[in-house]
């Protein structure tokens, strides 16, 4: 059985997980860290056969591929919710059921890391361009409440941390 990473449930109690995330960082740069996920993906993953990526550690555990698609879900999340603070005022942000979200159709993994990497490249360009003033710009999220462009960036590069762990360690119990 794996470690957990993260103990605090992001809808339970959104204020820990937000604060668990962000410790994660250790005082790192959030866009540097969100720089360094595709490279990170690639290196863990390049080489191990598709029925490993596919293979659940445990039968309610995530397989790799599975993780990777919840990334995907995260950065499209992500992404949108930083065009939506940077381009509003205060405006709302909604959560999504990550389950719900985790059993739409997706491509091979190979496929989904390549547009993964595809979707972010042109968020990092985005966030490298943001005026120092508006990282405090926000948005209200339906289950967190007020999350400024920084805290949102911060948890989004806490959150690739954690999952790239969990990959390192379903690898570990799959091969």
């Amino acid at each position: 059985m794996e470690e957990r990473i993260i103990a605090a449930d992001p809808v339970e109690d959104p204020a820990e997980y937000q604060r668990e995330l962000v410790a994660l960082l250790g005082g790192r740069d959030p866009v540097d860290v969100l720089g360094a996920t595709v490279a990170a993906l690639h290196q863990l993953t390049d080489g191990v056969a598709a029925d490993v990526l596919d293979r659940r550690p445990e039968p309610r555990e995530w397989s790799v591929a599975e993780v990777l698609g919840h990334i995907w879900d995260a950065e499209v999340a992500m992404s949108w919710r930083a065009r939506l603070i940077l381009a509003a005022d205060t405006p709302p942000l909604h959560g999504y059921d990550q389950e719900a979200f985790a059993k739409l159709a997706r491509p091979g993994f190979g496929e989904l890391l390549a547009a993964f990497a595809a979707m972010r490249g042109p968020n990092l360009v985005m966030l490298r361009a943001v005026p120092a003033q508006s990282w405090q710009r926000y948005g209200v999220h339906s289950e967190r409440g007020d999350v400024s462009l920084r805290l949102l960036v911060e948890t989004a590069a806490g959150h690739d941390l954690a999952h790239l762990k969990q990959i390192e360690q379903t690898l570990a119990v799959a091969r």
